[in-house]
């Protein structure tokens, strides 16, 4: 096929274009900025666009399709050629149900834990050489990229996101997969920019769960209220199985995972991501993978790309960095990094830098997310409220909404990285949590603090 991508630089979006590449389609694509890792990965494949921006003449009659990425605009010039023509129109998700239509599609979805949870699966499942089509949100650790795409393999695990499609399909990308086998890790409210209600973001898990094949398995978080109400509510004919925490202990340093194997030695900690294992567990059990195999495989996991990651760890201190922004993920992930390591002193810095963190209406969603932190830091930019165009947030609402008292507040990257340069690490677990960069903050420079 001749396949051309509007906004071909995000993530998901050249994963998707050097798959198909690879596969034999003809890609070309357009992008009016690409960062890296993006830029150097397309210029290595000569997919990177001779020049940014949108033009109209990259669209003509011999295109077979299109892909659109998020990052485009309904007004996209090259997006109005495309319909002008009648071309296929395809956004991601869509572009992913129409390979996988004959497929056995297993579908993660939840407001957290959805990229640890199918990372686990694909290293259960490639340790046993059990191979599938896959999409992540991340890129793993002995895979090539975050897409994998072929005609013969039954089964293919999706990231099931629930932001939208494309700018001119406004449904969430999980409900277009129509999942064969599907989970739910937690709901927890997100992205208020598009789903303006609690209600009306936990009635798109109602919706996902309908669109499931009827006779599908749908496994779920049964310490999670809102997602037992979405499983309880659902009326498709589905088979349901749930899962929890597994019992576990940590010894030394080491979690230790009670199993019908005995004690079995983790690489990964947190209550929540024992939970994740549990139920990427009954997924791949469900896919063919038995008990004893999962556990074999696990046991090696090292962790999901950017959550809970270790940078560096000296003889007492260490310092990891994760992804976690919303209210649910900054209080599970800081709970446990202060459990694994309650010799020490827990550093925990937040960035606000979401659309939904930099709302003063979401703000207190975040009491009690930093309770466990030893030391709380939290850092935002008002020049990234005033891009967002978002109401103006001040330190007082930030203090207020956290209810900790104690709690140091940054909006100078200056004097953010003066205070951090200017601590003591010694005996200490410092922890970053954002999607942005602390304004510029650099994580390489920052590792020299640890002995």
């Amino acid at each position: 096929m001749n396949i051309h991508f509007i906004s071909i630089g995000g993530s998901a979006m050249h994963n998707l274009a050097l798959t198909l590449l690879e596969n034999g389609d003809t890609i070309t694509g357009s992008d009016d900025v690409i960062f890296e890792p993006s830029k150097s990965r397309l210029a290595a494949k000569g997919l990177l666009p001779k020049e940014f921006g949108w033009f109209k003449e990259n669209i003509h009659k011999d295109l077979n399709a299109i892909v659109l990425g998020m990052h485009a605009k309904a007004d996209n010039p090259e997006l109005l050629k495309a319909q002008e023509l009648g071309l296929k129109i395809y956004s991601y998700p869509e572009f992913l149900y129409e390979h996988s239509k004959n497929k056995t599609r297993v579908v993660i979805g939840g407001s957290h834990g959805k990229t640890t949870i199918t990372s686990m699966i694909l290293h259960v499942l490639d340790y046993h050489d059990f191979k599938v089509d896959y999409m992540v949100g991340a890129q793993l650790e002995g895979f090539d990229r975050m897409v994998h795409l072929t005609n013969d393999n039954e089964f293919i695990i999706i990231e099931g996101d629930e932001y939208l499609s494309s700018p001119i399909d406004r449904r969430p990308k999980f409900h277009l997969y129509k999942a064969n086998i599907a989970l739910l890790s937690g709901i927890a409210w997100d992205h208020m920019n598009v789903f303006p209600t609690f209600d009306n973001y936990v009635e798109q898990f109602d919706i996902f769960v309908d669109t499931m094949v009827p006779g599908g398995i749908l496994v779920y978080n049964e310490e999670d209220n809102e997602v037992k109400k979405v499983v309880k509510n659902a009326t498709n004919s589905i088979k349901k199985e749930a899962y929890k925490t597994p019992e576990y202990s940590i010894v030394n340093g080491q979690v230790l995972l009670d199993t019908i194997e005995g004690k079995i030695p983790l690489q990964v900690f947190g209550k929540h991501n024992l939970q994740n294992l549990a139920g990427a567990k009954l997924v791949c059990q469900s896919i063919g993978v038995s008990e004893e195999e999962f556990y074999e495989a696990i046991s090696t996991f090292k962790g999901a790309s950017k959550r809970l990651e270790k940078l560096i760890e000296g003889e007492n201190s260490i310092i990891f960095k994760d992804f976690a922004h919303s209210p649910s993920k900054v209080k599970a992930t800081t709970n446990a990094v202060k459990e694994q390591f309650g010799d020490k002193k827990v550093l925990a810095c937040l960035e606000l830098h979401t659309y939904s963190s930099l709302n003063a209406d979401f703000l207190n969603l975040y009491q009690g997310a930093l309770e466990k932190a030893d030391v709380a830091v939290v850092f935002y930019s008002p020049h990234a409220v005033k891009i967002k165009k978002l109401k103006p947030i001040s330190e007082e609402q930030i203090a207020e909404a956290f209810q900790r008292n104690d709690l140091i507040i940054y909006t100078d990257p200056k004097e953010f990285k003066d205070f951090l340069f200017a601590q003591d690490l010694d005996n200490t677990a410092l922890l970053f949590m954002s999607s942005g960069n602390y304004g510029g903050l650099d994580l390489e420079e920052v590792k020299g603090l640890v002995k």
